[in-house]
């Protein structure tokens, strides 16, 4: 019998490997028809979720507590799992190149605990060949398998957009390959369970790997093209939005705007393809000018805030500004390569130690990641410049009441707001008094 209808007869168990937000969402989805083992090396992490905690807001905390997904920190309860998926994140080092440490890892706890007939599919986006090339042979060495006889592997890109409560796990066409056209049968009837839009069957493992980054590469490149246009627009006295908006009235316009590209997905793939073509003796010349620019952009709207202070006749080291936002994306609670700190960074180069608030962010790991104090929302006062750097829906809801108690005192003619992502209407904020900047 097919690993697959074992799976959906209960007999057999699939496993997650590494449940943060992509794979706590895989697992919950998974644990609605089959059997789930959830696996992380985290132990808080592990303990939250049995409380039936989602610190992530992917799926929610009562999705958590009524899942049947049986969460764990003791690797060899991966041994009851025939099919295991792996979803741990690959980062990059601080050379931008990649950081395999993670995959590598989650191959030699699987190797260890794997069993004959299993399938292992990768899910954490890698240059192509990483999973035949590195993966692969590590799962071989910890396990004393063969891999095609003894077990087989797969390669399916995780695609969630985390914060999207529209696009969702099981709206997205997923990828899936395998070493074998058996393999890839296989993983497709298995993600069949949950995904909804279907399945998109790769030709090979390198085919799906290559998928995975060129489609976060493209993104990352059209909106460096827009941040460029922004910083020269900046200089021509030249609203991009406006711009923008006219442009998009054609039918074939893509819709990109000029913003601050981290995450852990469009800031870091393309390091990843970018790394293996230089291996192969190419040096990239669009993906990393794309790369340069968006990386860039952090100190950009630093130096545009510092020159609204000095227009506004502001002593730059004594003003008070506000950032509202820290997360690398609307509506969620990840700060993993969060440009908004590349602002704050910069303002503090100028002597600025700008006050950041974020209701999304849990303040310990804000501290443990960036020694960034958060002050809670409600205690904003006397600032001279605001930053909406982030659109969470709590900052767009703000009245203009709320907005002019964050403020100091006086004119509003002085008080400035900078609009990363744009928020406002122009003219309504001017019709406020206020100084209006936005990228």
């Amino acid at each position: 019998m097919s690993i697959s209808k074992l799976i959906m007869d209960k007999k057999e168990s699939i496993s997650l490997v590494g449940l943060g937000y992509v794979g706590m969402p895989i697992a919950v989805a998974f644990s609605k028809k089959v059997n789930v083992i959830g696996f992380d090396l985290n132990e808080d992490k592990i303990n939250t979720y049995k409380q039936g905690i989602d610190p992530t807001n992917e799926v929610g905390d009562e999705a958590i507590r009524n899942c049947k997904v049986e969460f764990t920190s003791d690797e060899s309860r991966l041994k009851d799992a025939k099919f295991h998926i792996v979803a741990v994140p690959t980062p990059i080092n601080l050379d931008k190149t990649p950081n395999l440490a993670p995959v590598e890892g989650a191959s030699k706890i699987i190797g260890r605990n794997l069993t004959k007939g299993s399938v292992v599919v990768y899910e954490s986006t890698v240059y192509p060949g990483v999973t035949e090339d590195i993966c692969i042979p590590i799962l071989e060495e910890e396990s004393g398998l063969k891999c095609g006889i003894d077990f087989k592997v797969g390669y399916s890109p995780e695609r969630i957009n985390p914060g999207d409560k529209v696009h969702t796990l099981e709206k997205i066409i997923k990828i899936v390959s395998g070493i074998d056209e058996e393999t890839v049968e296989e993983v497709a009837k298995v993600y069949e369970l949950v995904i909804d839009a279907g399945v998109y069957k790769a030709s090979s493992i390198k085919v799906a790997e290559a998928a995975k980054v060129v489609e976060n590469s493209q993104r990352d490149i059209n909106i460096a093209f827009m941040n460029e246009l922004a910083m020269v627009f900046d200089n021509m006295g030249i609203d991009t939005n406006e711009v923008v908006d006219a442009m998009n009235t054609k039918w074939n316009a893509l819709k990109f705007y000029p913003g601050l590209v981290g995450g852990h997905c469009i800031g870091v793939d393309p390091y990843y393809f970018i790394y293996e073509a230089e291996r192969l003796g190419y040096h990239s010349q669009i993906i990393l000018s794309g790369r340069k620019i968006n990386d860039s952009m952090g100190s950009f709207v630093a130096d545009a805030i510092i020159k609204q202070l000095i227009h506004a006749d502001k002593i730059v080291k004594k003003s008070n500004v506000v950032v509202l936002g820290a997360t690398f994306k609307e509506n969620c609670p990840d700060i993993r390569n969060s440009k908004v700190i590349d602002i704050i960074n910069s303002l503090q180069e100028y002597g600025v130690n700008p006050i950041v608030s974020d209701p999304y962010v849990n303040e310990a790991e804000m501290r443990h990641e960036y020694n960034i104090n958060l002050v809670n929302f409600e205690e904003i006062k006397d600032a001279d410049c605001i930053v909406f750097a982030v659109a969470h829906d709590q900052f767009r809801n703000l009245d203009w009441t709320q907005i002019k108690n964050m403020f100091r005192d006086g004119e509003n003619e002085n008080k400035i707001i900078i609009d990363v992502k744009s928020i406002f209407n122009r003219t309504e904020v001017e019709e406020q008094g206020f100084t209006l900047w936005r990228l």
